[in-house]
């Protein structure tokens, strides 16, 4: 049996008397892109932040790849190789695109000017964030060391997806990667993110784009009402069958229910 990269069980989140999360389990498996869906205040939002540490959930249990975690914060999850693209991209847009790409795990030069003086080592960057962009088909801007407010929406949104793929070993989680985007760019940022998927990172896709998320995903998990209503193969059924499953138009899959 595959053990899954993240497997969450009866996670409850209850905000007063607004109950976010109610006893909802989650999966993801090794090498898919798995789409997360539901209508709004469905609380996929809050299962997913649940799961890197965004939100502490107040029952339940998460394991990264079969091993108990508790995450008190999103740096817990990044040091264990967890990456989020924000759907606000969380870039800082006055600074360059390797600095943002460094931001918070900058490279210091070697010996004591790194040590003591905690001197970076700015070429060292450079040439990563280079690379990476590469790797991912992204090297269409000028240069690296431009500020990323000189670059397009798609432009920013590869730089936060590269950032994302250089430093996860875990899992990425993309919060409505194509929400602010147009044609052209969002079809760029599905190139990246089956790219990422080719290299064997698994990704969660947040998303209300069905075209988008019948086009990349491999399974589709459906949240309602603040749980996991079921997990469907989207080959198997249609957009207008999954957007039934989320507002309770149609009834679920017997044999993939939660």
């Amino acid at each position: 049996m595959i053990t899954p990269v993240v497997q969450a069980r009866g996670i409850v989140k209850r905000y007063g008397h607004v109950t976010a999360i109610d006893h909802s389990d989650f999966e993801l498996r090794p090498g898919e892109v798995l789409a997360v869906i539901g209508d709004n205040g469905a609380g996929k939002s809050s299962i997913v932040k649940a799961i890197c540490g965004a939100t502490i959930p107040d029952e339940g249990e998460i394991l990264i790849e079969g091993k108990p975690v508790e995450f008190s914060s999103p740096i817990e999850a990044r040091e264990m190789g967890i990456e989020i693209v924000y759907q606000n991209l969380a870039l800082s847009p006055a600074l360059s695109i390797a600095d943002n790409m460094f931001t918070g795990r900058e490279i210091r030069k070697k010996g004591w000017l790194g040590k003591y003086l905690r001197m970076l080592d700015k070429p060292a960057m450079e040439k990563f964030a280079r690379d990476k962009l590469t790797e991912l088909g992204l090297m269409t801007v000028q240069s690296i060391k431009q500020p990323v407010e000189t670059l397009s929406g798609g432009q920013r949104q590869g730089v936060a997806v590269a950032r994302a793929a250089a430093f996860a070993t875990k899992f990425i989680i993309m919060d409505e990667p194509t929400a602010a985007l147009g044609v052209k760019e969002s079809r760029k940022v599905l190139e990246l993110i089956q790219d990422v998927r080719a290299r064997g990172i698994p990704i969660i896709l947040i998303s209300h784009n069905m075209p988008h998320v019948f086009e990349v995903a491999d399974r589709i998990h459906i949240h309602r009402l603040g749980k996991r209503l079921c997990t469907i193969d989207p080959k198997d059924y249609t957009m207008s069958d999954a957007v039934a499953f989320m507002t309770g138009a149609k009834e679920p899959p017997a044999e993939d229910a939660a």
